[in-house]
Formats: structure tokens, C-alpha cells, sequence
């Protein structure tokens, strides 16, 4: 009687789970979707619909950072929803939509620095050039990028040694204190030393 009693109580328990996975929603009303809309996958998928909501509160602590850029930063965001859309042209939506959120999520993270930095440096790069760093512990780790008045957010890329970061067509790849970094998809790539290294 003991034992069926501690197995109903399992049972329970995790119905209470399931229950509550599938209670997640999203930042958008899932009765306004269209049923073979992207949304709707969120809207049918815990996970996703989790990653929607992280990001739906990123984006509006990144507005109340953006000051004068609010305008550019809501354009941007329109023009990412829109990428998302693009999703259904995959073979797997639900880790195209995961990409797209935890892209996102990372780069208004990194951005408006909405998270501590990791560390920085500043590099000193052939022809005269400096370049400097800020990395950031997102998921997937990321890092941001300046060259003058350009910059370029990047996140981390497998690599047997050293770090790799890239983005945008750019790409640094630090390996003891130097580093190889391309700020176009076709130019030059630079060799550059780490200041104080």
C-alpha cells in the first residue's frame, strides 16, 4: 500500500512537471498566430517559448540603455523578427528559431553591455592599425569589436588553438597574445600583438 502510494506521488510529481513545461508561453499572444507561422512553433514548443520570453526582457532592458539609438535599435529588432521568419525555409525550424534567439540574446547582451564583461584587449596590428576587444560570458560567448568608429559584434567559433571569434565578416582568432583579424570578408587578414602582453 506504501509502495502505490509513493508511485501515485511519483506520477503526480511529474505530471505537476509537464504541466508546467507546457505552460510556458511566449512574449506574444499565441491565440493571434497564424498556424503554419514560426510563432506558432514557439508557441508550441516550451523551450523556444522560454528563449522568446529571456529575449522579449533583454530587448527591453537594451531600450532603456539605448538612449538617443532607440529608434535604430527598434528598426534592428524589426528587421531580426523578420529574419526569424525566414526560419521556415529550414529543414530543422526548431534549432534555426534557438539560433536565432540565443544570436539575438547574446548580441543585445554584448551590445548594451547588459552583463559584465569577461575581459578586453587591445591590439596593435600591422600598418599601424588598433583594434580593441570586450568579451562577454553570453551563450554562446561573444565579443565585441572596434576598429576606429566601426564595430562588430562576434561570437566564439570552434577552433583547435586559441580563440576564434566571428561576425558580420569579420574575425579574430587570438592565439598566446597575438592575434589574426579580418575586418572584411574579403580583406587583408592582419597579424596583431596584444598590448602589454
Amino acid at each position: 500500500m506504501r509502495h502505490t502510494s509513493r508511485i501515485v506521488g511519483l506520477l503526480c510529481g511529474v505530471l505537476l512537471i509537464t504541466t508546467e513545461a507546457h505552460a510556458a508561453t511566449p512574449s506574444f499572444d499565441c491565440n493571434k498566430v497564424d498556424a503554419q507561422s514560426m510563432e506558432a512553433i514557439v508557441c508550441g514548443d516550451p523551450e523556444l517559448a522560454e528563449m522568446d520570453v529571456q529575449l522579449s526582457k533583454t530587448y527591453s532592458a537594451a531600450l532603456g540603455k539605448a538612449g538617443n539609438g532607440k529608434k535604430k535599435l527598434t528598426a534592428e529588432q524589426r528587421g531580426w523578427v523578420k529574419g526569424q521568419h525566414d526560419c521556415w525555409k529550414t529543414d530543422d525550424k526548431k534549432a534555426c528559431l534557438k539560433n536565432g534567439y540565443q544570436y539575438r540574446t547574446a548580441e543585445l547582451q554584448a551590445r548594451y553591455r547588459l552583463v559584465e564583461p569577461a575581459g578586453s584587449a587591445t591590439y596593435a596590428c600591422d600598418g599601424g592599425e588598433t583594434v580593441h576587444a570586450t568579451y562577454y560570458p553570453t551563450e554562446p560567448a561573444s565579443a565585441v569589436v572596434t576598429r576606429g568608429k566601426d564595430s562588430v559584434f562576434m561570437t566564439v567559433q570552434a577552433s583547435a588553438s586559441g580563440a576564434r571569434y566571428s561576425g558580420g565578416n569579420a574575425s579574430v582568432w587570438e592565439h598566446q597574445g597575438e592575434a589574426m583579424i579580418r575586418w572584411t570578408h574579403d580583406g587583408p587578414e592582419r597579424r596583431c600583438s596584444k598590448k602589454g602582453s
